[in-house]
């Protein structure tokens, strides 16, 4: 692990309050692909967006319509709300000019009509949440049927989708290394 994450073991409820406080991270702020994320990393990204996720539906006052307790479930708010994160990040840091912050106020503008509208598509609600609707294609098998799950504590919910996304990572991160070849380091 490095010294920009911090061990699943060590937190406890203060780690997730609702004040954002600063970043958990150190480093410069980059762009994120989810996709390509080691388990250490997707973890402290995940906590880092939580607790920004929770700073702006505050401090704007942004509706479930806008930003539902459950967004970290739809790839679609995840991907928007990174971005529009790292924009803020980019927009505010103290190398920019003056007017960079306006400039991030006026692409939230957009950002919040997109979240708007993925948000009445999934259908995701303050109170529960379903997948999102995949349409299947001709020759494809059917999607399969969506279900609303209440939301009971949102979270401790967060807190064991994060462990379970980090463990998933970890698993595929061991069976790629443990598919190379030892000789070569190429895929056998």
């Amino acid at each position: 692990m490095d010294e920009n994450t911090v061990e699943a073991e060590e937190f406890n409820e203060d780690d997730f309050e609702t004040e954002f406080e600063g970043p958990l991270l150190v480093e410069p702020p980059h762009p994120i692909n989810w996709n390509l994320l080691g388990p250490e990393d997707l973890e402290a990204e995940w906590l880092e967006l939580n607790r920004w996720v929770h700073w702006l539906r505050r401090t704007y006052g942004l509706p479930a319509s806008v930003v539902p307790p459950f967004w970290h479930h739809h790839p679609e708010l995840l991907w928007e709300l990174s971005a529009l994160h790292l924009h803020w990040l980019c927009s505010y840091d103290s190398e920019k000019t003056g007017s960079a912050p306006f400039a991030w106020h006026r692409d939230f503008a957009d950002a919040r009509l997109r979240l708007r509208d993925w948000v009445t598509g999934i259908g995701t609600r303050l109170d529960r949440d379903r997948p999102t609707r995949q349409t299947a294609w001709p020759g494809e098998p059917p999607a399969p049927p969506v279900d609303d799950t209440v939301i009971e504590d949102r979270e401790t919910e967060f807190v064991e989708f994060v462990y379970a996304e980090v463990a998933k990572r970890r698993e595929e991160e061991d069976a790629f290394y443990q598919s190379l070849d030892p000789r070569t380091g190429e895929v056998s």
